[in-house]
């Protein structure tokens, strides 16, 4: 058993850092990069971006990242040894939701609402688009990659915890 513990604490680790890494990455490059261009670009590039993204890779990591911390917390609550581990990953476990509730509430609205807000080959629309998107998106993004960051900082925690105890 202590060694399926391990695994699945594993497992929320890399899923998490996965996540992480990819909020992250917006918030450093992608989102500065777009920032340097024209609204019909950004809106264009976006609206791709948000159609590709929608695949299992994708979501095997971010539903994965919330199912195998869940599991990881009730394999390490449920064994006395393991009782070290328990804080860290319930930490990670409730920063990780709260980013997966701001992606519901912030994110994905204002994604469905780029993608509903018309042609980008519209003469106003793009511009319009943008003005409605990009700094709420972008601000929300840097809570989740901050959020998602200190889950996977939890998760290592976590490890180190459940090492010692072994």
């Amino acid at each position: 058993m202590d060694t399926v513990r391990l695994l699945v604490l594993v497992a929320a680790t890399v899923t998490t850092g996965l996540v992480a890494g990819l909020f992250y990455g917006f918030s450093i490059a992608v989102m500065p990069g777009l920032a340097r261009t024209g609204d019909r670009t950004l809106v264009d590039a976006m609206r791709r971006i948000n159609a590709a993204i929608l695949n299992g890779w994708f979501l095997l990591g971010y539903v994965g990242a919330l199912l195998f911390d869940a599991l990881a917390l009730v394999l390490f609550a449920l064994h006395e040894p393991s009782r070290a581990a328990v804080g860290p990953v319930a930490a990670s476990t409730a920063l990780y939701l709260a980013a997966v509730v701001l992606t519901a509430r912030v994110n994905i609205p204002l994604n469905d609402a780029l993608e509903e807000a018309g042609s980008p080959d519209a003469p106003t629309g793009p511009a319009a688009a943008r003005r409605d998107f990009e700094r709420p998106w972008v601000r929300a993004n840097h809570w989740r990659t901050l959020l998602c960051t200190a889950a996977l900082a939890a998760l290592c925690w976590a490890l180190a915890a459940h090492g010692a105890a072994a």
